[in-house]
């Protein structure tokens, strides 16, 4: 019954309102009142909050990843990164999963925050690491995120021991999304792919109208994406023949509730009605 929202901060966008600031997670009722139920002073966020049980995790730009208690926003635990944390924070058998500006990817153990391991992007020439802006996903006991520096990543979700990468032509900020043994990225580099999530060989690509920052969700066998030049592209998920498409969107625009498609637009929201009943298959988180 309630809406979980984080916020950067209170200045508008480019004034360093990502870096540091007055950030904050806002709890309203669901219902009509919209009743404040609490709020929480952070760094400014980007993170969207993870809702495990009775638990918040949520992470700001100053490094911090917070476990709050659901009932008030009271602080269980608190873990401070060598990075901003931008993306959101995924969960899988009791361990929770982000990434960070360090270059670094960490496990925590979600009961109290205890490091389980640390794994880290690959180096650049100048001995560097890319950046992890990227939501990790976590199947096949596998945990898949994106990097700055280009590459898709898998490492082994008990281990932090890096299973493959691979490379696109540019940023990848988006969360992967998993579905029956692929999986699904969009690059800076205006394609869209299908990866082998056991190998990361590289199943299909897909060109599209500009660079690609958002998720992708799979809804029903067809993978939904957006570019940042604002359209919406529905490919089979199998082939990446385009089935679809829509001109509006940018980031990760497509929600289903099983019985219609939502494309969040440019201050616009759509609803389509399918041909036949919609089977979410699998979403990016």
């Amino acid at each position: 019954g309630s809406v979980y929202e984080s916020f950067l901060n209170r200045h508008p966008c480019g004034r360093n309102a990502a870096q540091r600031g007055d950030g904050e997670l806002l709890v309203v009722a669901a219902g009509p009142s919209h009743r404040l139920r609490w709020r929480k002073h952070l760094g400014a966020s980007e993170t969207s909050p993870l809702i495990v049980g009775n638990r918040i995790y949520v992470g700001d730009a100053e490094g911090n990843v917070y476990c709050l208690r659901g009932i008030d926003g009271k602080t269980i635990w608190a873990y401070h990164a060598g990075g901003a944390v931008k993306g959101a924070i995924a969960y899988d058998h009791g361990d929770v999963f982000f990434g960070a500006y360090d270059g670094l990817l960490y496990a925590l153990r979600a009961s109290d925050g205890k490091l389980v391991w640390r794994a880290q992007s690959a180096r650049d020439w100048f001995g560097g690491h890319g950046t992890f802006y990227s939501t990790p996903a976590v199947a096949y006991s596998r945990v898949y995120l994106g990097s700055t520096d280009g590459h898709v990543y898998s490492f082994g979700e008990r281990s932090g021991k890096l299973r493959w990468s691979y490379r696109t032509g540019g940023f990848v900020y988006g969360s992967p999304a998993v579905w029956q043994g692929r999986v699904f990225v969009g690059s800076y580099d205006s394609r869209f792919y299908a990866l082998d999530a056991a190998t990361g060989a590289l199943l299909w690509k897909f060109q599209a109208n500009g660079p690609i920052s958002g998720s992708a969700t799979v809804v029903d066998g067809i993978v939904y994406f957006a570019t940042l030049h604002r359209r919406t592209y529905g490919l089979d998920a199998r082939t990446g023949k385009q089935v679809w498409t829509f001109p509006d969107g940018a980031f990760t625009p497509v929600v289903t509730d099983g019985k219609r498609l939502y494309v969040v637009g440019w201050g616009k929201v759509y609803a389509f009605s399918p041909r036949r009943t919609l089977h979410t298959a699998s979403l990016g988180p």
